[in-house]
Order: structure tokens, then sequence, then C-alpha cells
């Protein structure tokens, strides 16, 4: 099974070798090839994204599916997308109805996947400050996640700011997935898109 995984770059280097290791855990014997296809800054949409996955699904190197994972934070005014839901369907739309390929969306950026471990987030900021408060994926476009943890890094003691590159793998490395796929419904929903393609047992 080989399966392209279109991503934003930073979110590629930061996130592939935990969802590597976890599926690892749970695919024994069936484990994909993942082939990562980074973008800097969001990935493409519209007829872009089009092109993009038919040549992943039809090209000299053919992919058994793609899977694009956007942020519903893209910086944009007005946003992009109102919510994971929306941007889901938005990328369907611009596709088209192929079965291979299978849009997902962290609501309302990659950091919310981090929030569940927050205390490793102190830690590396060298900080105190308390963890925001809900659900990780209640967010919203006026303080997305990324930027509290950018917050607590620049006023604790590390004299360091967040690097997603850098310290997103770091906080995940000392860390299950799964406490975060318990917590966060879009997470769990490309996971197990991810182990049903394979024949694995999907996360309740």
């Amino acid at each position: 099974m080989k399966i392209a995984l279109i991503v934003e770059g930073k979110t590629e280097k930061a996130f592939l070798p935990s969802l590597e290791a976890f599926l690892k855990n749970r695919l024994s014997g069936q484990m994909p090839r993942i082939d990562p296809i980074p973008y800097h800054g969001r990935i493409p949409k519209g007829d872009q994204l089009k092109q993009i996955v038919e040549f992943l699904l039809g090209g000299k190197d053919p992919r058994d599916h793609v899977i694009a994972l956007t942020d519903v934070y893209t910086g944009t005014t007005p946003p992009d997308f109102t919510d994971a839901r929306d941007a889901k369907e938005k990328m369907r739309q611009w596709v088209g109805p192929e079965p291979r390929f299978h849009p997902h969306a962290a609501q309302y950026d990659f950091e919310a996947w981090l929030l569940p471990y927050w205390p490793t987030i102190q830690k590396l900021a060298k900080h105190n400050k308390s963890a925001p408060r809900g659900n990780p994926e209640t967010v919203n476009h006026q303080k997305p996640p990324a930027r509290r943890i950018k917050e607590i890094f620049e006023i604790g003691k590390c004299r360091d700011s967040y690097v997603k590159a850098r310290d997103a793998g770091r906080i995940l490395r000392e860390n299950d997935l799964i406490i975060a796929i318990r917590l966060c419904s879009e997470l769990k929903a490309m996971i197990n898109t991810i182990l049903s393609l394979c024949g694995g047992s999907a996360i309740p």
C-alpha cells in the first residue's frame, strides 16, 4: 500500500515520525509506504489540488491513495475555511468524486494536536502558564493553538520562541500519540482513514 500525504512542510517534519511509529504498532505486517508531499506554506487549493491528486494517483509512481491534510487556520482574511468540516468539503469539491482521495483538516491548526501535551510544553518553555481550557479543537481564528504555544515559549525561561519543525517533534517524541487521538476527533479521523485503508482496526 502506497499512500501520498499532502501536507505543509513543517508539519511533515514534526508529525511524520510520530505518525509512522504509531502506525507500526497497529499495522504489523500491513504498514503502508507513506510518501510525504510537502508544501511550504499552505497546501494547494482549487484546480491545482485536483491536478496534484490526479498526478499522484496516475503518474509514473502511482499511489494507491492520497490524503491531504490542511490547517483550518491559514492566516488569510477572510479565512479560507470556517471549520474542519468546511475545509474537507471544499477539498472534496475541488478534487471531485475520486474515492481514492481523502481530505482531512486540523482544527484550527496542527498545534491543536499538541495541546493535550501541555505539561511537556511547560517543561520545554520553562514556564507554568496554564493550559487552554476545553477541548483542544474548540479554539478559533482569533487565537489558534500555534499562537498559544508561541506565547508560553516567549514568556518562558527557554529564551526562545516556538519553532514548529523543532519543538513539535520534541513534544510528540516524549508522548504517546493515542492521548491526542482520543481528545482530538479530527486527528482520530485521519488516523482511522489510514488504519482502515490498510486493513487495521479503527480506533473507537
